[in-house]
Order: C-alpha cells, then structure tokens, then sequence
C-alpha cells in the first residue's frame, strides 16, 4: 500500500482561540476530538471585517462562544458547509440566526443506508471499541479501517439541513475585499461534499474530502468510491497551494501526498479485485485476508470500506454480483474477464 506523507499532528489546538494561518485564514478548533474528527473541528474564517465561516462546527456551546468572540466586529457574509455530517453543518443555524448570513452548500445530504439490516455492522459497545493506537506514531495501523469504526458509531447526518443557496461547481460564492471563494464539488465521502477554493491564495479548504492525519471514510450508499477517486484526481488537477482540511493541519506541500492518497486507494482496490479474481468472493472472506493484521473488532467496518471499493469495481465492469441485483453487503461476485 502506497505510504501517505501525514503532516505533523496537531499536538496544541488551541480550544477556542482564533489562530491565524494566513493573511486571509484563520482557524478556531472545537473542543470535540474523537477518532473519526481527529483533535476536533477546524472552522474557518477568512477575510476581515467582511467575512466568511467555512464548517461552523458541531453544536458545542464551547465552540459556538468561541466563534462569536472571533466574530466579534465582523460582518459573516455567508456560511460555507462542506457537507453535512453533524461535526460540520450543526452550527450554521445558529450563526445563520445571529448574523443573517446565507448558508451555501452543494445541497441537502444524499442516499441513506437501508441496507443496516444486512450489513456486518452489530451496534454493541464492544463492537465499537477501537485499540489504544495512534495512526500518527504507528505506521502499521491502517487508518482506513480506524476512522471507519468510529464513523458507523458516531458520525450521525443532519439530514434536515437544507442552504439557502446551493454551489454551482465552479461558481463564486462568496467575495471581500480583494478575495473570491469558488465552489469544487468533490463527491465521494458524501455526494453533497464541496471543497471552497480561496483563489488568491490558492488555497482549498477541503473539508473531509482530504484530510491531514488519515485516509477518508467512504461508506455507501451515499459515499461512492468511484466518484471519490474522480474528485481527487480532480484537486490533484489544480494544484492548489496549501490545502486547509476540517480535520488536522494544513497541507502545506499538497501535490505527494495527493499522490499519495490516490494510490493508497487504487492499490487497496486492485487488492480487492485480485481477491475476487482468485476466488475469494465475499466480502466478509475478502476482509480476513486482506485485514488479516487489523484488529478483529475492526473487520465489520473494513467491510464496509470493501463494499465501496466493491461498487466501484462493478460499475466498472470488472467484477459482477453472482445472483444478480445490486452490490450489497452479503452477495457473492464474480471477476470479469478483461
């Protein structure tokens, strides 16, 4: 598997502080680190007197003080929303309420799983627990399948969030004194997910599309591997300078450790493949081998991860469900001949 070049952790977040990045970026931290948001919620503010909030955050008292004393003299002239999983868009009711500012997103989330009945996935407390293991200091631990655990515990949707005004890819969404934000829709972690481009800077905040301390978690049916692959191949193309993800630090040298992604992920999907060519073609099989070394309790998420790989494979061609129907998490299948 291709080895991604994590930056540095984290270490000192700085609850509550607004800290500049940029001369156009500043960065406040919620207080909300788990293992799927890392050391916590980045939100954004760019620009001054006029601005902009990229990801207002989760519905954490905490945060929301925070926000409104880095706020304070300044004029939110829209709310940005990346997606809206419950560590991203919760807040932007609030700031919406008390600035009078727009919500701008790509639209409301997507497909929600109806498949729980069928999946691995047993919502008991020890199938949740995760090994004591940092991914930053222990190169072994496959990140994919560490974040994922989590996700299926923890990361919930807010389904009713509805922008005022929805991003057209490629569009101007916000503007201030010298600076444009343009939108980039980045399907894959979600089919609503938008990356903001800062385009003086060239900068990207990219949300959880690429993260700065792990892989990102792509978990149908709304998480789609195949349109993931196709959005990074898409920010690999415009070789933003510096990359602001939601979780963990900036990305200061964007172009290797995009790479870098990218192959991590077509390799993991070959994997798959070479498995389902072999024989091997369940996806509860396919996980015991190629996540022989991962902690068992983590297995019913890797094969969520697999099914991802696993539809993209079939809208590819190359592999077939054995009975026919739909890619689902019990079904047998077949490698095609190419």
């Amino acid at each position: 598997m291709a080895e991604i070049p994590f930056v540095t952790p984290l270490d000192d977040p700085a609850y509550g502080t607004a800290v500049t990045l940029s001369p156009l970026v500043r960065r406040v931290v919620a207080n909300n680190p788990n293992r799927f948001s890392y050391r916590g919620t980045g939100t954004y503010i760019v620009g001054h007197g006029d601005v902009v909030v990229v990801d207002p955050g989760p519905a954490l008292d905490e945060h929301r003080d925070a926000l409104r004393e880095a706020l304070a003299g300044s004029r939110v002239r829209a709310i940005l929303v990346t997606h809206c999983h419950s560590d991203h868009s919760p807040l932007a009711a609030w700031l919406k309420q008390e600035t009078g500012a727009p919500t701008i997103a790509f639209g409301p989330h997507g497909a929600v799983d109806t498949e729980v009945d069928e999946t691995e996935v047993d919502e008991t407390e020890d199938d949740f627990e995760v090994a004591d293991v940092d991914p930053d200091v222990d190169p072994d631990v496959d990140v994919d399948v560490e974040v994922e655990v989590e996700v299926i515990a923890k990361e919930t949707t807010e389904v009713d969030f509805l922008p005022d005004i929805r991003a057209v890819d490629g569009s101007i969404v916000a503007a201030g004194g010298g600076w444009t934000i343009s939108a980039v829709h980045t399907p894959g972690h979600t089919s609503n997910h938008l990356c903001f481009a800062l385009n003086q800077e060239h900068a990207l905040f990219s949300g959880d599309h690429v993260m700065g301390w792990s892989t990102t978690v792509v978990s149908p049916p709304d998480g789609d591997m195949r349109q993931y692959i196709h959005s990074l191949r898409k920010v690999i193309a415009r070789h933003d300078l510096v990359l602001y993800p939601t979780h963990g630090n900036p990305i200061t040298d964007p172009q290797p450790f995009l790479a870098a992604y990218l192959a991590h992920r077509l390799a993991r999907e070959e994997q798959v493949w070479t498995m389902i060519d072999s024989g091997v073609g369940r996806i509860k099989d396919i996980v015991q081998v190629l996540y022989a070394q991962v902690d068992p309790k983590l297995h019913k998420a890797a094969a969520r991860s697999v099914l991802a790989h696993i539809v993209s494979l079939v809208e590819d061609g190359r592999v077939v469900v054995a009975d026919g129907g739909p890619p689902r998490s019990k079904a047998a299948y077949l490698a095609v001949s190419v």
